[in-house]
């Protein structure tokens, strides 16, 4: 994994929207941008008045419709809540269900978000469910899930500190996520270093080419506004590429 990010820099990331630190990621990556990276299936955010979530992953399995694995070890609960507590914050604790395409029971709840809380985790990504919506709102826990329930089953961790996947992508401890009500965002480790400017650049280059070409069409003729759109076009390509170098990526 690389270094970790500054509080400084996080704080900063949570300030943009996660498609517009995808502008910037998709600039600096070497990865394909348009299959790896973000979720492939459709999430739901909770708490979209929460806004944006960022921190580091630590992961987990859990199988709240299987009444055996809290037979088998009976000391899970110790062993990962020791996992957790072990990892700096911001976490952002990734869990897959493995009910999955099944619902028996949420994994998340009032004093599991609590618990998480006080713990130094902001938020889960979870392709299960989650319950007390509400409560957890208010201990400021965000949630990206499959859906609700309104039982817990027997909600017991299976395994920690493991690569899983959850909506089409895998997810390694220590990832860096950005996380909002449109998906979320696992940024490859080499990429994060340069996040930060590469998705500042981006926002700016934006609002002094494309939306500012746009938002002074009033009073113009379409000929007049398409040729404003066509020079903006190109100098949003050209200040992309001068920037990061290459081949100019990103949807103009």
């Amino acid at each position: 994994m690389s270094e970790r990010l500054s509080h400084g820099e996080l704080l900063q990331l949570k300030r943009w929207n996660t498609p517009t630190i995808y502008n910037g990621w998709e600039q600096i990556t070497r990865h394909d941008s348009a299959h790896e990276g973000f979720n492939l299936e459709e999430t739901r955010d909770y708490m979209p008045q929460m806004g944006p979530m960022i921190g580091y992953a630590v992961t987990a399995t859990f199988q709240p419709g299987n009444p055996e694995h809290p037979k088998k070890n009976p000391k899970a609960w110790d062993e990962y809540l020791a996992y957790i507590a072990s990892v700096p914050g911001p976490k952002i604790v990734v869990i897959r269900d493995l009910d999955k395409p099944n619902v028996y029971g949420a994994i998340w709840g009032e004093v599991m978000a609590n618990m998480h809380r006080a713990m130094g985790c902001v938020g889960t990504i979870t392709d299960g469910a989650v319950r007390d919506v509400d409560e957890m709102t208010n201990a400021g826990f965000k949630a990206l899930a499959r859906r609700m329930a309104v039982g817990h089953a027997k909600a017991c961790p299976v395994q920690w500190g493991i690569e899983v996947e959850v909506f089409g992508r895998k997810i390694a401890p220590g990832q860096l996520i950005h996380a909002d009500k449109h998906g979320f965002l696992a940024v490859p480790p080499e990429d994060a270093p340069r996040l930060l400017e590469a998705a500042s650049y981006m926002d700016r280059n934006e609002c002094h080419t494309l939306i500012a070409a746009a938002r002074s069409a009033s009073g113009k003729g379409s000929e007049e506004v398409l040729a404003s759109f066509r020079h903006a076009f190109a100098s949003f390509r050209e200040n992309a590429k001068k920037q990061f170098g290459g081949v100019q990526k990103g949807e103009w």
